[in-house]
């Protein structure tokens, strides 16, 4: 097959009429799949249900101060644990409860109520604050800044981070650049690990703005897919020899790991940023959920056994990864309309159409039964400028699930493709 910018026009309009007629006989099947959001499917739920035994009224032992009042920043063991996820002290440590977003979020507003520790005032009080925003990036990173008024400034990614050049000069100029959104290790979408030089030079660039924060969401530390996967260098680490450190604030959680409505989160900084954190944090609790954090404790013992663990759930994830792309390939590759990350981790897996299609090919799959995300939601504000990105996420729906709506995916892509350039 020859590409389809290179077809003449009644080998395009026979193309189009090919999958104008599939894509009717699919819509007479009443599909309902959904790949909208990255959720672990029941499968991989499956796997850590004998968390739930772990603590229980028999074998609760001695360990009743855990039932108590206190511990603000987490108890001991679990520290311990998460050090060996984010490769840092456990005095540079906090836990806190099932979800890290929620930590990001409420570092967010308290540094414009209060300002972060380097802060000579609370952000809220400047004008126009800014975040640096990669794209395309993770939806939920840009909702807290819109729900909050901070402008959202685009970077694209590269294929080993977002683009320095840019970033560099973007943070040494204004100081309302307050913030970067990262997520470091298998970005959402795309599946980018940021190289070393990348790593360096986020630590050690010159920011205008003296209490510049970079949010490093380290979703996916432990999601590899493959046995040889991709190595992040310790940001943290970089920034102290940078003498930078209290730029970064690192996060992770087991909400991909054990149960995202009953997972444990961390954030990971500098000893005086946990300190002034968890000052912060003792005037809103007097203590998260520590039996949570024992089940957990309990449940792994060590970080060997997490990484045992995640095997488990690559088991699981691969072959649907798998199917994607060699659908992909097979139904896509040779037309030049459409191009796709072929990530080693994580959980989604980015697609480009050709311009202006994106938005188009969704609605049509939705037609045809198959939800997937939002067009432009891997984007401020909801914009893809050049409307080609799709987020697919394969996690959830079972393989045979997978494979179909992928089919259905590509017969949209060849119908609007074909539409566009007839």
């Amino acid at each position: 097959m020859s590409e389809l910018k290179q077809m003449d026009y009644s080998s395009l309009q026979h193309l189009h009429d090919q999958a104008k007629k599939a894509f009717d006989i699919i819509k007479q099947e009443n599909l309902s799949l959904n790949m909208a959001r990255g959720k672990p499917s029941v499968e991989q739920l499956e796997l850590s249900l004998e968390l739930l035994n772990s603590v229980n009224s028999e074998n609760i032992g001695d360990n009743f101060s855990i039932l108590n009042y206190g511990v603000v920043d987490g108890i001991p063991e679990a520290k311990v644990l998460f050090k060996e996820i984010l490769e840092v002290d456990t005095e540079e440590i906090l836990i806190g409860g099932n979800a890290s977003l929620n930590i990001m979020h409420d570092l967010i507003s308290k540094a414009l109520l209060k300002g972060v520790i380097d802060s000579e005032a609370p952000w809220g009080k400047e004008e126009n604050i800014k975040f640096i925003c990669p794209v395309p990036g993770y939806d939920r990173h840009f909702t807290i800044c819109e729900a909050y008024d901070i402008e959202m400034i685009s970077v694209d990614m590269l294929e080993d981070g977002p683009d320095m050049d840019k970033v560099e000069e973007l943070v040494r100029n204004d100081a309302s650049i307050k913030g970067m959104w990262s997520v470091p290790k298998y970005s959402n979408p795309d599946g980018i690990t940021y190289s070393d030089e990348v790593v360096e030079r986020l630590a050690k660039m010159e920011t205008k703005a003296k209490d510049f924060k970079i949010f490093w969401d380290n979703a996916y530390v432990v999601h590899d897919l493959t046995d040889n996967p991709p190595r992040l260098k310790n940001i943290l680490e970089a920034c102290k020899k940078h003498g930078n450190p209290d730029r970064v604030f690192m996060f992770a959680s087991t909400s991909k790991i054990t149960f995202p409505g009953a997972g444990v989160s961390a954030v990971a900084a500098s000893k005086d940023n946990i300190d002034f954190i968890k000052e912060q944090i003792s005037v809103q609790t007097i203590g998260p959920d520590k039996v949570n954090q024992l089940r957990h404790v309990r449940f792994f013992k060590n970080y060997d056994n997490v990484l045992a663990h995640m095997k488990k759930h690559a088991e699981i994830m691969k072959p649907k990864f798998d199917a994607v792309l060699n659908i992909l390939q097979e139904k896509l590759g040779s037309y030049g309309i459409a191009t796709w990350a072929e990530p080693k981790g994580g959980y989604f897996i980015s697609l480009n159409t050709m311009d202006g299609c994106a938005a188009e090919v969704i609605s049509l799959a939705k037609e045809a039964g198959v939800t997937l995300t939002g067009a432009g939601a891997a984007f401020p504000y909801g914009k893809d400028p050049r409307d080609r990105n799709i987020r697919i996420a394969p996690s959830f729906p079972t393989l045979e699930e997978v494979e179909k709506a992928i089919e259905v995916l590509c017969i949209c892509i060849i119908l609007v493709s074909t539409n566009k350039l007839l």
